[in-house]
């Protein structure tokens, strides 16, 4: 509003009102994307896990990908990333990766980037250049420091040289139902820090655990929620029609290199502007 007066007063240009105008409405927008955090989580670092999915080079390559674009995003937003465990593909890319993320609200941003991610592109590792589709899972948690577990269970740790597999057996208090945790930490060469680092995220399981109880009960008679489940398919990355699109939001873009150079930040801002209000 000063900057309009100036120039009504012709005390500056009409280029000044606009760039005055553009920085005013991304200060809006920021604050109004950090009102939809508001829970207890949200403010939290976090786990995030990418897991191939069945078709050999061609999606352990597409899951290598998605490691750097998650990589990206967290360096052009300021976070400390770093690879907790990554398993090389036979040929190319990567089988699974666990990255922890640490900044604030890490967890509230990439929390809906939880499901499966499917490429669509001519596949460079098919020599009659066809099309081909590929999968790779992201599963994300928040990084927590302190949680005690309600429900029975037991840990044993087997050392691989410094690395260090944890296996946790976990009984859900509410259900009964048993499962195997497995964490794998080849972080460091200090055997102690990975066993350290292993139990942190064992803790954001557990604590993902609870968390997701909770936010189920709340949600349970919600009319219209769209249930975010760890095995839908969220969003599709078409390279030859350079087009990214996610489909719980419809919100899409063409612009498939920045998109894979980390620039996801409005598909954070769409899922978050339709599903927090929903969550909270």
């Amino acid at each position: 509003e000063l900057a309009f007066d100036f120039y009504k007063e012709e005390l500056v240009t009409e280029e000044y009102v606009d760039a005055a105008y553009a920085k005013a409405s991304e200060a809006v927008e920021a604050l109004e994307l950090k009102n939809m955090l508001r829970d207890e989580a949200d403010q939290m670092d976090c786990v995030l896990k990418i897991n191939s999915g069945a078709g050999g080079t061609e999606s352990q390559d597409w899951a290598s990908m998605l490691m750097r674009m998650y990589l990206r995003y967290a360096e052009t937003n300021g976070y400390k990333a770093t690879i907790a465990n990554l398993q090389e593909g036979d040929e190319a890319g990567i089988k699974t990766c666990t990255i922890n993320i640490e900044g604030d609200f890490a967890y509230g941003y990439l929390k809906g980037e939880n499901g499966v991610h499917r490429l669509v592109r001519v596949s460079p590792y098919n020599a009659q250049g066809k099309r081909m589709t590929s999968f790779a899972s992201v599963f994300v948690t928040p990084l927590v420091d302190t949680f005690r577990s309600g429900g029975a269970g037991g840990q044993n740790v087997n050392k691989v040289e410094s690395g260090v597999r944890l296996r946790y057996q976990y009984k859900d208090p509410y259900t009964g139902e048993e499962e195997e945790i497995l964490i794998e930490n080849t972080e460091t060469r200090d055997q102690p820090k990975n066993r350290e680092n292993a139990m942190r995220q064992l803790r954001s399981i557990l604590y993902d655990k609870e968390l997701q109880h909770r936010m189920a009960e709340q949600a349970k008679v919600e009319a219209g929620k769209m249930k975010i489940e760890w095995g839908s398919q969220i969003r599709s990355y078409v390279f030859d029609d350079r087009r990214v699109k996610d489909h719980r939001t419809n919100y899409q873009t063409s612009d498939v290199n920045g998109v894979m150079d980390g620039k996801i930040d409005g598909f954070i801002k769409a899922y978050l502007m339709e599903f927090s209000s929903q969550e909270s």
